[in-house]
């Protein structure tokens, strides 16, 4: 019984070929990944404030810009941005900032100690609060990491959205354009 070598040796070329053709297609389509852009509107949200109150986009005045800053209490980049922030929450007094955080042990605590350090709690038109367990802001703006800051203007449409650490005159702009 003769056997056919050539033949069997050009079948696992072909076999290898073919699937290092696919791995190197797999890893093509991984290079590049795409950039995750928002809708262009508020997200819903209800959120349990340092008053123990529940606020939705429903309390948001219609003739002001918006600044939706995702944040935790605990997060240093937070703490740096609101640092360095404090002197400058005059320029704010135009828009209304919605502070949100996700839900912690002691969420109402931590963020009624953020917002006294930082001098939040002086400014009506800053709203602090916590979307507990829902994680519908983050899922909403695929936050990875905190702060995230998107910016709205008077229409609720979107102007400027910053996901990774804020620089101050990037904000402060950003905050004047609206």
């Amino acid at each position: 019984m003769p056997t056919n070598y050539p033949q069997l040796n050009t079948m696992k070329k072909l076999v290898l070929f073919v699937c290092l053709l696919a791995a190197v297609a797999c890893t093509n389509a991984q290079t590049q990944p795409q950039q995750f852009v928002p809708p262009a509107y508020i997200p819903e949200y209800k959120i349990l404030t340092t008053d123990s109150v529940y606020v939705t986009p429903a309390n948001l005045k219609k003739d002001k810009g918006t600044v939706i800053i995702y944040f935790a209490p605990d997060c240093s980049h937070c703490q740096r941005m609101m640092f360095e922030l404090k002197p400058h929450l005059k320029e704010f007094k135009n828009v209304q900032v919605i502070m949100i955080t996700f839900v912690t042990n002691q969420a109402i605590k931590a963020m009624k100690t953020f917002a006294r350090d930082y001098g939040i709690d002086k400014y009506p038109n800053f709203t602090i609060g916590t979307e507990g367990y829902t994680y519908k802001v983050q899922q909403f703006y695929h936050v990875a990491t905190t702060p995230y800051l998107a910016f709205y203007n008077k229409a609720g449409k979107p102007v400027k959205y910053i996901a990774k650490e804020p620089k101050t005159e990037d904000i402060l702009a950003a905050v004047k354009k609206l």
